[in-house]
């Protein structure tokens, strides 16, 4: 459902970088991109992004000089973006102190919060789509500031959840999860 060009032929510019690539995708909008298409690309139907790169090929990576591959290293790196975006949103946004420590430490805590984030989708959420997928604010939201209290009684502990809480079952069925994973050798 997509085609990828290489347009840099057709670079006509004065004081273009020796080397420089232009490569084309189009593809079929999304229903949520349709309100953001150029008046050219809700005449034709397509969506366009246009990359400039000036790899023309990576050595011992084979095929690494078609467009195809080009395109798709491209595509990946906008995953790797968004996963700062969302390392943003856990607390790496409130940088910088005056001390190099603190920053140290900050950038620390807020991966850690990243990876304990993760790890908690991938292991115990994988199957509930919405918050498989969820920002981080939601899921903060949802499941991180729970209305819930952990108390003792009988030498065991329990979980005490709010029944009008619409997130219970998802919180619930996550930290039976947790519970029922190995412990580490």
């Amino acid at each position: 459902g997509y085609f990828v060009a290489e347009l840099t032929g057709l670079n006509r510019r004065d004081g273009w970088i020796k080397g420089m690539r232009l490569i084309v995708r189009r593809v079929r909008p999304s229903g949520r991109q349709m309100h953001d298409l150029t008046t050219f690309e809700k005449k034709t139907g397509w969506k366009y992004s246009i990359v400039a790169t000036n790899i023309s090929k990576m050595t011992r990576v084979r095929g690494s000089h078609q467009i195809q591959w080009l395109d798709a290293l491209h595509r990946h790196h906008a995953v790797v973006e968004d996963h700062v975006r969302t390392n943003k949103a856990m607390g790496l946004r409130n940088l910088p102190s005056k001390s190099w420590q603190v920053n140290e430490a900050w950038t620390l805590t807020a991966n850690l919060a990243a990876d304990l984030d993760a790890w908690l989708r991938l292991l115990t959420l994988h199957d509930t789509g919405e918050l498989a997928t969820a920002e981080p604010d939601t899921m903060r939201f949802r499941l991180y500031h729970l209305p819930a209290r952990l108390a003792k009684h009988a030498r065991r502990r329990w979980l005490r959840i709010e029944t009008t809480w619409p997130w219970a079952d998802a919180f619930t069925i996550s930290w039976r999860r947790l519970g029922a994973l190995p412990a580490a050798p």
